[in-house]
């Protein structure tokens, strides 16, 4: 089960959590003819997409392209390429920190206090990471030209995000105690400091189409998975972990606050920005270049707009990831209602954390070559199996304390979702990295990214708000009589209520396992019907069809 709520960093979203945004520049090919697209038509197979060369033994210029990109990534990094990944791994690294609290931490620790309906406003935070193609040609076209087109505007949206860090820490705890009357604050405070994030994303995608070499961009998604991952992961299962009072006591060691971890991430945030400021120096850029206009970057986004294939890509991403959207975002809080102890629950994801850097990396070579969708591909149903694990495991839930074996098990089922759920993340930043057009830069990526991570983001007020108003639960005394004095029995406030009048919490119906039930019969019937044969058309056409100055795009018949 994957209780780190990433969609794809969780998570998912994504990432995801998390969120995926890797990027690759790719050199642009040159628009083919239709009889060129007859004499080498394509084949579509069911375990992926297959070339047909056909002709007198010639070669299809894609498959050249393609043993080229091959050659490349053979190739050992260079010096400035290892310090470049190593700054790459950095600056995602801070992105994580504010998405595995806004996404991860903050629901899960007012999960006691507030109702699903009340989550399902916090959840907004998730938003302007999916959204940021919106104001990402702002970012790609108006700069400082003295202090650098990327570095404009990583340096004062890492301050800002230092600042409210400084901020937060300092207001944590009178917000925290009582955020029933602070949902509203609480909403706005971490989607301010997700915006900051995301726009910092952007023009980290955009640098790294210029600090890596042509023969080390494929690594770029690497560096994305393994920086963005860790900052969730701590700001979310790490952070959890230690914050937790059992924990503490039990291995005997002080607890960490949130106060003190923001603090932290502050200082590191202002430390790197000075870095930045005097020690790293931007390639320059011409004034004169037409893609430095924002009206040029809008344009250039319209173009791809309308490219045919870009909007069916668009729809893919956006309804992929339905089939474990109850499941990501609830699990965990359902697991813990039920009486799994804060500090196993920790240790579980710690012991997940490794296990998913090294799946960034596997997933990595996996997604290489000429199909970079198939693992994503075959991931998928593995996803859908461990959404009706998760409800198996909720409902027969033995309650505390544990035995070694079902914590075992619980600890394996999670690494494996865990596991296949870095593998979708991985492949489809691979296939983004494949199929952009260096032209339009970050705003291309952009774009792509923020297809899939709205996929994983949208949906997830709904699954909070509709798993409270399939939930039917009542306040009843030893007698068995319903006590009409509690208006509801779900959130610990309304439980509480009913503790004090001598009665308890009786679950009629948990609304849990029918919204999981919901989204993965329509998530299964979608990716069958039009998800999966749509990537594998998509995966098939050749690089010059992303291009935006294609003359002729389509779908293979």
């Amino acid at each position: 089960m994957n209780v780190n709520g990433k969609s794809s960093p969780q998570a998912g979203n994504g990432r995801a959590h998390g969120h995926s945004s890797s990027v690759e520049r790719l050199e642009p090919r040159s628009p083919h003819s239709r009889a060129e697209d007859e004499q080498y038509p394509v084949e579509l197979h069911d375990d992926g997409v297959e070339m047909t060369l056909l002709g007198h033994g010639a070669r299809r210029p894609e498959v050249l392209e393609e043993q080229e990109e091959k050659d490349k990534m053979s190739k050992p990094l260079s010096t400035k390429d290892k310090k470049a990944m190593v700054l790459l791994i950095i600056l995602y690294l801070i992105q994580g920190v504010p998405l595995g609290l806004a996404l991860g931490s903050v629901p899960f620790l007012l999960r006691e206090h507030l109702t699903y309906k009340q989550l399902s406003w916090i959840s907004l935070s998730s938003y302007p990471y999916s959204l940021k193609l919106l104001w990402s040609p702002i970012v790609d076209s108006m700069f400082d030209f003295r202090v650098g087109r990327r570095k404009s505007w990583i340096i004062p949206m890492q301050i800002i995000i230092g600042t409210m860090m400084f901020w937060i820490s300092n207001n944590a705890a009178m917000v925290m105690e009582n955020p029933d009357g602070h949902v509203l604050e609480l909403t706005v405070t971490w989607t301010s400091l997700v915006f900051f994030a995301a726009t910092q994303d952007i023009a980290v995608d955009g640098w790294a189409l210029t600090l890596l070499s042509d023969d080390a961009k494929a690594y770029a998604s690497t560096a994305q998975t393994v920086g963005l991952n860790c900052g969730y992961f701590a700001s979310y299962t790490v952070f959890l972990a230690f914050n937790s009072e059992s924990f503490a006591a039990k291995y005997g060691i002080p607890r960490l606050t949130l106060s003190a971890y923001l603090k932290f991430w502050c200082v590191v945030c202002y430390s790197v920005t000075v870095w930045l400021i005097f020690f790293k120096k931007e390639e320059p850029v011409s004034p004169d270049d037409p893609d430095m206009r924002l009206k040029s970057v809008y344009k250039s986004m319209w173009k791809l707009c309308k490219l045919e294939h870009f909007r069916r890509l668009f729809l893919v991403h956006l309804f992929a990831k339905i089939t474990w959207q109850a499941h990501d975002s609830i699990t965990s809080l359902k697991l813990v209602e039920k009486g799994l102890p804060k500090e196993d629950l920790a240790a579980a994801v710690l012991v997940d954390f490794p296990f998913q850097l090294i799946a960034g990396w596997l997933a990595g070579r996996w997604s290489r070559g000429n199909k970079p969708l198939r693992p994503w591909l075959y991931a998928y149903w593995a996803r859908a199996g461990f959404v009706i694990v998760a409800m198996i495991i909720v409902a027969t839930f033995p309650g505390a304390p544990l035995g070694w074996s079902w914590f075992i098990m619980f600890v394996s089922v999670l690494v494996l979702n865990g596991f296949a759920g870095t593998i979708q993340f991985v492949g489809v930043s691979a296939f983004h990295t494949r199929i952009s057009d260096p032209t339009i830069g970050g705003t291309y990526m952009t774009m792509l990214n923020t297809a899939s991570n709205l996929g994983g983001t949208w949906p997830g007020p709904f699954v909070f708000l509709l798993v409270d108003a399939f939930t039917d639960s009542k306040c009843r005394t030893s007698t068995g009589s319903v006590l009409t004095q509690v208006s509801e029995c779900v959130s610990e406030v309304g439980k509480h209520q009913c503790k004090n009048l001598s009665g308890h919490c009786d679950i009629v119906r948990d609304g849990y396992y029918t919204v999981s039930c919901i989204c993965l019969v329509l998530g299964v019937t979608v990716w069958l019907l039009f998800v999966r044969p749509t990537a594998l058309k998509l995966q098939a056409l050749p690089f010059s069809k992303w291009r935006i100055n294609q003359p002729r795009d389509g779908l293979p018949s």
